[in-house]
């Protein structure tokens, strides 16, 4: 697996950005500078270093030649500036980041830049944004459950992580190279589900003007996610039951059996015992899903993950455009005191809205704007106080 190494010679926050990148389970150490080659290399490893540690090891070239030695792919130089930004060089194989300097009253875990920076060298090594603890606690057990093939139920709010951690169990599965696809039951006309699902052939009903292979022939090999599964069918659940226990579909319209080789995960944001007590769901496919049960939290109830999740789609959002736009300490604040009933899907809208309302390169509390509403009107400005009264 491809580590992250910081040069922590003239760097303060070497600590605070090993510590997250650790929390989102990106392998990070603090070296003292470029000496003996790293045990295990590896492939893909990134290297953080300041400015002054540049030229301590002989200009660029030098860096780039004692990088070698530790399997360096991307580089990232760190340097003090009043802004948050990144320049690209060496077609992109380095990056130079300017990095706002931190006040002493500020903890460090959570200064925007640093999570910014965070974010930048994370994002190459996948996996999720996280600050929690609960969250990293969650990422570690998935990470786990990556390794074996077991069937994964993974239950929680709306919006609250279910298919970007399905991804995460994929992308450390040993399927990883092979299709991850999903298909969310709750959007697909009933009628329609059964044919998606294990396929049909030319003729089977009307429309069918051409064979369909289906979304589980199409995931063989790798693994199907099936998003808000309460929501099936129960004629279509027994179906599904009988293709778990015997790894074969038949497609409609035919009689011969196509074996399936896939991991299957499943989520819901419903209670299944009550659920199973309505009629609503089979008891017995709940259990040949709830193999390895897994469950996501509400975003409110994990606050650090906020600033953190909002740092980076920030990034997203705005591309790699620098100067880069971050979050007051009174924007953070107001972020993290709100009890996010949409939870993360709600604060994407949030932070988008506050990039329209932006002015200059800074976030501010004035910028964000938590109340639901059909349209801003002309002269409207959403300010703290609005937010207050709608939380």
């Amino acid at each position: 697996m491809a580590k992250v190494f910081i040069i922590g010679q003239d760097f303060d926050d070497a600590g605070a950005l090993a510590d997250l990148l650790t929390r989102r389970r990106v392998d990070s150490i603090v070296i003292d500078g470029l000496g003996a080659p790293d045990t295990n290399p590896g492939k893909g490893n990134t290297l953080v270093c300041t400015a002054a540690a540049e030229q301590a090891a002989g200009g660029q070239s030098g860096l780039v030649t004692g990088a070698r030695q530790l399997g360096i792919t991307q580089l990232v130089i760190v340097a003090p500036g009043e802004d948050f930004s990144v320049e690209a060089e060496l077609g992109g194989r380095m990056q130079r980041v300017t990095l706002p300097l931190r006040g002493e009253a500020q903890p460090p875990l959570y200064t925007p830049s640093l999570l910014a920076l965070s974010d930048l060298i994370a994002t190459p090594h996948g996996g999720m944004v996280a600050a929690a603890a609960s969250t990293s606690a969650l990422i570690d057990l998935a990470a786990r459950v990556a390794q074996s093939d077991v069937t994964v139920f993974i239950n929680g709010p709306t919006g609250s992580g279910k298919e970007v951690l399905s991804r995460l169990i994929h992308d450390r599965s040993p399927r990883a190279g092979k299709p991850f696809v999903a298909v969310n039951c709750a959007a697909i006309p009933e009628n329609m589900l059964e044919a998606m699902l294990f396929g049909h052939e030319k003729g089977a009903f009307t429309g069918a003007s051409t064979a369909n292979r289906g979304i589980f022939r199409a995931a063989d090999g790798g693994t199907l996610l099936l998003d808000e599964i309460s929501e099936m069918p129960l004629g279509l659940q027994a179906k599904l039951l009988r293709v778990l226990q015997e790894k074969k579909v038949t497609p409609l319209g035919s009689q011969k059996e196509e074996s399936v080789n896939i991991r299957v995960i499943a989520t819901s944001n419903r209670d299944m015992l009550t659920e199973m007590q309505a009629g609503n769901f089979r008891e017995d496919l709940y259990y040949r899903l709830n193999v390895f049960p897994l469950a996501t939290e509400a975003l409110a109830v994990r606050p650090d993950d906020i600033p953190a999740l909002a740092v980076a789609m920030i990034r997203r959002h705005v591309g790699e455009t620098a100067p880069l736009p971050l979050l007051s300490d009174d924007a953070m604040a107001v972020l993290r005191d709100y009890q996010w009933p949409g939870n993360v899907r709600e604060l994407e809208n949030v932070v988008q809205r506050a990039l329209v309302l932006r002015t200059g390169n800074k976030v501010c509390v004035n910028d964000i704007m938590l109340t639901t509403q059909t349209a801003i009107l002309p002269g409207m400005i959403p300010t703290a106080a609005m937010a207050a009264r709608a939380a």
